[in-house]
């Protein structure tokens, strides 16, 4: 299951097709004889804390992630855990903006070798971004120079964190493979980058109060794609919708900025971002229900297939009934439940940051429309987008865009 990035529209997993961002990191690094990418996450390094333990031969217990009462009793949902994320990330920016540090002075990450190397790998970030988010990266041309650079970086490294379980790849990454990756993570946020594109990550999150939590959290959802393929209700679900997608949300809003004039609370605008992340993978899902299937894997609610009379021998059969239809019609209510949720957010951010967003949002949110389109054929019709639609909706996403943000603050629903 490839993830959808919140504020962008991330394509399909595929290959690079011949321009990967993964190993060119490693390409423009090449004067410092940096080792592969993929030889240094698959191989056995060394100094490698281990961040956590692992059940079922290897595979991470879901209930780690639940507080259980003394009596056993789980205490808080998903999106309860998932929204204190939200407010950390919301404090720590109000405390960046309380102070006078100003983001543009900061020094640059620098590696053996020229200055140049760093401007060199802002701009593989934006080929990167032009080549795979098209639509998105339009948008991003709109912002001012250091939140385009900042935005193209996270977006280059949630591909190459997306590959590493989607990719040419995948076969041979393990938990302990990923264990790395974070450790690398963990090293960016140091200042340490490896590659050049590591670099542009690190410049990024020295200049902008981004934390480290949702870039974890996202790793925790390529480790949930190792070893589970059911999830038993959509508690479940939502989490790991929340770690492959919804802390792309998290990561930007940092970077695209909320406007002055808004009145909303911090906490609300993440909660929004949040939400469309939420929305978008959703929405992947139930495009993708018969490629899912077809590699053995159903991301629906199981407690919900059950209340509609449905079985995982009518997910793998693959036949349009008419309870699958029910079943879908409800599915796809929720997911446009949270596209809502999302647009009140997408109303608050920097003008400059809004018009990507807005299409990422409404072109996502049509996937929903053509399934229906399709008579909730999710089996064997991939429902997409066309060329013609994608660009009506880059007017109207402009028009969206110059609509000023609420004059009073909403309340938060949780």
């Amino acid at each position: 299951m490839s993830i959808g990035i919140s504020w962008v529209v991330f394509p399909t997993s595929k290959a690079f097709n011949g321009v990967d961002p993964v190993r060119d990191g490693n390409r423009i690094l090449d004067s410092f004889k940096a080792s592969s990418w993929c030889k240094n996450v698959i191989s056995n390094g060394r100094g490698m804390k281990k961040r956590q333990s692992y059940e079922n031969g290897g595979r991470l217990s879901l209930r780690s992630s639940m507080v259980a009462t003394p009596a056993g009793e789980v205490a808080l949902t998903s999106e309860q855990l998932v929204y204190d994320v939200v407010l950390k990330q919301a404090a720590l920016v109000q405390r960046r903006l309380k102070s006078d540090e100003d983001l543009d002075v900061k020094p640059d990450i620098l590696l053996p070798g020229s200055l140049g190397l760093l401007s060199e790998a802002y701009e593989r970030c934006r080929e990167v971004c032009a080549e795979y988010a098209k639509t998105f990266y339009l948008g991003t041309l709109l912002m001012t120079p250091e939140r385009r650079r900042a935005i193209w970086a996270i977006y280059v490294w949630c591909r190459r964190t997306d590959e590493l379980v989607d990719g040419p790849n995948a076969s041979h990454i393990t938990p302990m493979a990923l264990d790395r990756w974070e450790a690398r993570l963990e090293d960016i946020f140091r200042g340490r980058p490896f590659d050049m594109l590591d670099a542009a990550l690190a410049d990024t999150v020295s200049r902008f109060p981004v934390d480290i939590q949702p870039f974890r959290d996202m790793i925790e959802g390529m480790r949930m794609d190792l070893w589970k393929s059911r999830y038993q209700n959509f508690d479940e679900l939502y989490l790991y919708c929340y770690y492959v997608a919804g802390t792309v949300g998290l990561m930007s809003v940092p970077i695209m900025g909320i406007a002055p004039e808004s009145q909303a609370a911090t906490e609300t605008v993440y909660n929004n971002a949040l939400a469309l992340g939420i929305a978008n993978q959703l929405t992947n899902i139930l495009r993708d229900v018969g490629e899912d299937a077809r590699r053995g894997r159903i991301y629906l609610p199981q407690d919900e297939l059950a209340q509609a009379g449905l079985t995982e021998d009518d997910i793998f059969a693959g036949k349009v009934t008419d309870k699958w239809r029910a079943f879908m019609k409800k599915q796809i209510q929720r997911a446009r439940k949270f596209f809502d949720d999302a647009e009140n957010g997408v109303k608050e951010l920097s003008p400059a940051s809004r018009w990507p967003v807005w299409a990422s949002l409404l072109l996502y949110r049509q996937i929903l429309d053509e399934i229906e389109a399709n008579d909730y054929n999710n089996f064997t019709r991939r429902a997409y987008v066309g060329k013609p639609q994608k660009i009506l909706a880059l007017p109207l996403a402009y028009a969206k865009a110059l609509v000023p943000p609420r004059s009073s603050s909403s309340l938060l629903k949780i």
